[in-house]
């Protein structure tokens, strides 16, 4: 291994290896292989030291010598696993279904073994914040507030689809928040109230689009947060971190034609109504609903910050 590295692997057999610290000589976990499958122990008291993450990077290299892929399995409520995977150049592949389902990662003899590029960069300090809000992500913790969140009527009427969401989808959410951010797929955001430090609603990023550099937001707030400006501020918040630590482009958004306060909060936020989408998302009682859509790009948070303008056709 390198020799700056705190950690060695000691040979046991029958493709195992005790991760043992170069200075301490503890016994800090163990790594296993099976065929091309890897799997990582870490002793609790050594973990987000990058024990796994070094350990995962010299098993990697001595196995590929003779193989041609590795692959890891992990939980979606392991985001530690994940970003030791990330780092140690694994790179996904699909989603292994069954009980528990699965992450699939892999790499292979080919791959340079470098940090795999992530699409959605962790937030600087955690955070972001204007002074007036404050962005962190949603959490384990916060199932509570989004039961409460996503039981208000008019936010479950402009849910996609405008339904109450299922106890065990909301406490999904939530666990999974951390692992979908790190593979790149979506931003959950909770909306606070840097005063009071209470959460006033929501904010999320779908990255779904990443061959044509296109993300798309979704909000909604508690009642007694309303006209306050605070979702407009969520948004510029979060585009202007989106345009300066992404790839992304073109930020999109869509409000129902009968929802004038979100069309506001976006025409505040500089976005420019671009389309009209008749039948686009699917509504009540099997029916289907209109969407009007609305675009932001760099350029335009400039000209808003230059006193510019934006023009809302």
């Amino acid at each position: 291994m390198d020799q700056n590295s705190e950690v060695r692997l000691e040979d046991v057999g029958d493709g195992a290896y005790e991760i043992v610290g170069t200075r301490s000589g503890d016994r800090l976990g163990r790594v296993a292989l099976t065929g091309e499958r890897v799997t990582v122990e870490v002793v609790p008291a050594a973990r987000r030291r990058g024990v796994a993450t070094a350990a995962l990077r010299e098993v990697s290299r001595l196995a590929l010598r003779d193989r041609e892929r590795l692959e890891l399995l992990i939980p979606w409520d392991n985001p530690v696993a994940l970003r030791a995977a990330l780092a140690a150049g694994y790179t996904r592949e699909g989603i292994r279904r069954g009980t528990p389902e699965l992450l699939v990662y892999s790499r292979l003899a080919s791959d340079s073994g470098e940090p795999a590029p992530r699409l959605l960069p962790d937030l600087p300090g955690g955070e972001l914040s204007d002074g007036v809000i404050t962005l962190r992500p949603l959490g384990e913790g916060d199932v509570g507030f989004y039961t409460e969140l996503h039981s208000v009527p008019d936010v479950v009427a402009t849910s996609v689809p405008a339904e109450p969401k299922p106890a065990d989808e909301i406490r999904r959410r939530c666990s999974r928040a951390a692992t979908q951010w790190l593979t790149g797929s979506r931003a959950d955001l909770v909306i606070v109230d840097t005063a009071t430090g209470l959460p006033a609603g929501e904010i999320d990023l779908y990255y779904q689009e990443p061959p044509l550099a296109q993300a798309m937001i979704g909000y909604s707030t508690l009642p007694a947060y309303r006209k306050r400006g605070l979702t407009t501020r969520a948004a510029q918040l979060l585009a202007l971190w989106v345009f300066a630590e992404t790839d992304i482009v073109r930020l999109v958004a869509g409000a129902l034609p009968t929802n004038i306060g979100s069309q506001r909060v976006l025409e505040k936020a500089g976005f420019t109504r671009e389309a009209y989408q008749r039948q686009r998302l699917p509504g009540p009682d099997g029916g289907r609903l209109d969407d009007v859509q609305y675009v932001l790009l760099a350029g335009d948070l400039l000209a808003q910050a230059s006193g510019a303008g934006t023009s809302h056709a």
